[in-house]
């Protein structure tokens, strides 16, 4: 029998796995994918905020330091917006594109840009509209552009950039049509610096210098964009890092938790084919097909799914493996994907407890009127084969072998014998052979079945039934 527990190498599985899919819809799908997303971006907006928050209250008062003034209040009102802004942000934050989370951003860059070139309302003396240039510092933006690292995707810095270098040059072209302008300004400063005409040109209040401003947008697009492939490696490394969450949760529903912390540890294929001595496990209803008759097809469903939670607790308790469900069974491995001295007396006592459990089941299930179950446990202890089969397409790590089978017909062996669990002499000779175990406490119960032919094997095995 094959077991479908991993299709393919640990490490590939956990560390090197690439799926068809884009990671939006992945996102969407796999909410592994999309908790990792939504924290990662709850926790950089949160930040981005607070930057913001820090950045402007420094801005604020390094104004009111330089010019405390009447003129200086409508800036620290400019800061006051800013803030506010930032946490409008944060409440619309969200993994999935948002329309409204754009808006915002495309208003901070807007408000900056006002803020920037329009003439102080408070301030009486007019000026010319281009000698705004001269007074304010375009780096305020590249504050704005490293708070959105913190919180946008690379798609919204570039954005970003694209979006300041629109209207800045937009800005741009509305100042040098419509701006106001001082004539005699011009004349003076030309007077002042007569025969030097550079001079006089970045001097002049109504020019608004544009090779200048040209350069300020594309030196912006330059780093946003470099940002931006800085922030498409971090979402591809928080992208294989909930892909790794979502390995171990597959890996969880096959290994105890245990075990897969310390196969992630290790980094060790598992598709390598070896041979070596595990305890199997057949768990199975007994008279499932008259039981099933008797319910509803929701019901059968609902009474599966709870027996197959009962017994995958039970397998995981001890340190087992579930190979696989088998309707109103299943199959499980003591020892696989690595082998210890402790496997056979694992088996057994797994083995005693889904019996235990059962029983306490059915005694809750009688109270409530419900029809009991009874199960049937085989377990064996032998070499099986391990290893990656089926092609290339697809692959299955399967535990194959003779030891698999000589399981399945103990538990079938449990109706001719009359009792809940058959277990194989060879597993009962390694329970006595581990020294941590207690073989008495263990084989409480057990009595000799007597050599019992099985279907496909030529001599007679002794069993053990209880």
């Amino acid at each position: 029998m094959a077991s479908n527990i991993v299709p393919e190498t640990l490490y590939e599985a956990l560390f090197k796995r690439r799926g068809g899919i884009s990671e939006s819809d992945l996102a969407k799908a796999d909410p592994f994918v999309r908790e990792a997303l939504s924290q990662n971006k709850h926790d950089g907006l949160l930040l981005a905020v607070r930057a913001r928050w820090v950045a402007l209250a420094i801005t604020a008062v390094l104004v009111l330091a330089l010019d405390f003034s009447w003129e200086s209040l409508y800036y620290v009102a400019a800061v006051a917006v800013f803030a506010l802004l930032g946490w409008a942000q944060l409440r619309a934050g969200s993994v999935a594109k948002s329309r409204r989370e754009l808006f915002l951003l495309f208003l901070d860059l807007v408000l900056i840009t006002l803020v920037m070139l329009v003439p102080n309302p408070l301030r009486d003396d007019p000026w010319p509209t281009a000698f705004q240039y001269h007074l304010i510092e375009f780096g305020y933006f590249y504050i704005f552009l490293a708070a959105a690292t913190l919180a946008y995707s690379w798609r919204t810095l570039i954005a970003f950039g694209v979006w300041t270098a629109a209207i800045w040059l937009i800005s741009l072209g509305l100042v040098v049509a419509f701006g106001s302008q001082v004539p005699e300004l011009t004349d003076r400063v030309q007077q002042a610096f007569a025969g030097y005409d550079e001079l006089s040109r970045l001097l002049d209040p109504n020019q608004p210098l544009i090779p200048d401003r040209i350069q300020e947008v594309v030196v912006l697009a330059i780093v946003a964009g470099i940002l931006a492939l800085n922030g498409r490696r971090n979402s591809r490394l928080v992208f294989q890092q909930a892909n790794v969450a979502r390995e171990r949760a597959n890996l969880a529903r096959h290994f105890p938790p245990t075990i897969v912390d310390q196969m992630a540890e290790q980094d060790q294929p598992l598709g390598d084919v070896r041979s070596q001595d595990v305890a199997v496990m057949f768990v199975d209803i007994v008279g499932f097909t008259r039981l099933a008759e008797q319910r509803e097809p929701h019901e059968t469903v609902a009474l599966l799914r709870q027996f197959h939670a009962r017994l995958e607790a039970k397998v995981f308790e001890y340190n087992g493996t579930l190979d696989k469900f088998l309707g109103d069974g299943l199959m499980a491995t003591f020892g696989t994907p690595a082998p210890s001295p402790h496997d056979a007396a694992n088996a057994l006592s797994c083995g005693r407890a889904i019996l235990a459990d059962m029983a306490a089941w059915n005694e809750a299930r009688q109270q409530a009127g419900e029809v009991p179950i009874r199960v049937s446990v085989g377990v064996h202890y032998g070499p099986v084969v391990l290893g990656d089969i089926g092609s290339e397409r697809r692959l299955e790590y399967a535990v194959l072998g003779d030891t698999v089978n000589v399981a399945s017909r103990l538990e079938a062996l449990t109706r001719n014998l009359g009792c809940g669990m058959v277990a194989s002499d060879k597993l009962v000779q390694a329970v006595r052979h581990d020294n941590d175990a207690d073989p008495d406490d263990l084989l409480t119960g057990f009595k000799p079945g007597g050599p019992q032919s099985l279907r496909g094997r030529a001599k007679p095995m002794e069993v053990w039934k209880v």
